[in-house]
């Protein structure tokens, strides 16, 4: 069966003729005939009735035709796409964790490029799924953090499937929270300061809470919600004087000037309130021209970060 005998019965049902269709396909009335009879013989089932009138459908040439019609639509899909006047654009992904630097420097990428060439995406989700999405090519790049706490866990993922980690920055952890809460103006926060507030987090879904965003995941919160956005984040800590346990790297020209950072106390000789920012690629994977480039512009804005 190829694509051409494909494309035959496509046209005969369509036109209901041998004939018609031949002239359509720009071929002979026998060449049509034969091919179309190869492909029945292949089949063992008699696709047209043939008569005086024309050729109908049989019981299992309607059944055929169905089937012949979404194959022939993809190639043409394919070849419109791929072919040497297609529409195909390269691609580069991204998935990350809710960082508003990865944001600020994927729009600097992006802005190097023509985007009608490119199929650009950046995917602000759950951790799990940025693990998923860079294991399975889905993005080339994924951005996210350890610390002592959740380290082994997440190296033994990355190992299971393919994936290496390298280090962006090094950080401390902040409270971040909004300019008119009542600890906004503190030099720095500590866990009892915060009793009184809800903690704000990024829902993982059923995932372990090895996944989570936040340092001290494991902390026994009186005062919790979850949040699946950053919109919705920032909203919750303008309404509710609610706050998360942040890096401290914030970009004001997406998230606004109405947030401040403030440093969080951690007890001392804490190491797990250390956070190793960074990202995962596949293994052995060569980083390609675009993803290159949206790691130095990463580097680039942290490098500029003062509390860094």
């Amino acid at each position: 069966m190829t694509l051409q005998q494909l494309k035959y019965v496509i046209v005969i049902a369509q036109k209901g003729s041998f004939n018609k269709a031949a002239e359509a396909l720009y071929i002979s009335q026998p060449s049509l005939s034969s091919a179309v009879r190869e492909l029945e013989n292949e089949l063992g089932i008699t696709i047209f009735h043939r008569g005086g009138r024309g050729a109908t459908l049989t019981n299992d040439g309607t059944e055929f035709i169905s089937y012949a019609r979404m194959l022939y639509r993809q190639y043409e899909t394919m070849t419109e796409k791929y072919g040497k006047s297609g529409t195909h654009k390269k691609k580069f992904g991204v998935s990350t964790q809710h960082y508003s630097f990865a944001v600020k420097a994927f729009v600097e990428m992006v802005k190097n490029f023509n985007t009608a060439e490119y199929e650009f995406a950046i995917r602000e989700t759950k951790t799990r799924e940025i693990i998923s999405d860079v294991a399975t090519l889905k993005s080339e790049i994924g951005i996210l953090y350890l610390n002592e706490f959740n380290r082994k866990f997440m190296t033994d993922i990355f190992k299971t499937d393919g994936l290496e980690f390298y280090t962006l920055i090094k950080c401390s952890p902040y409270v971040y929270l909004w300019k008119g809460h009542p600890l906004a103006g503190c030099k720095s926060i500590t866990l009892e300061q915060l009793e009184s507030y809800p903690c704000l987090s990024f829902e993982q879904g059923d995932s372990s809470f090895y996944f989570a965003e936040e340092i001290l995941s494991t902390e026994e919160y009186p005062r919790t919600i979850k949040a699946s956005d950053r919109a919705t984040m920032l909203n919750l800590m303008i309404g509710l004087n609610g706050y998360t346990l942040c890096s401290g790297i914030i970009c004001e020209e997406l998230n606004g000037s109405d947030y401040v950072a403030v440093p969080f106390e951690t007890e001392e000789n804490d190491t797990g309130g250390v956070m190793e920012i960074g990202y995962i690629k596949k293994k052995n994977l060569v980083l390609s021209n675009t993803g290159e480039l949206y790691i130095d512009e990463m580097k680039k804005y942290l490098s500029s970060q003062p509390n860094l």
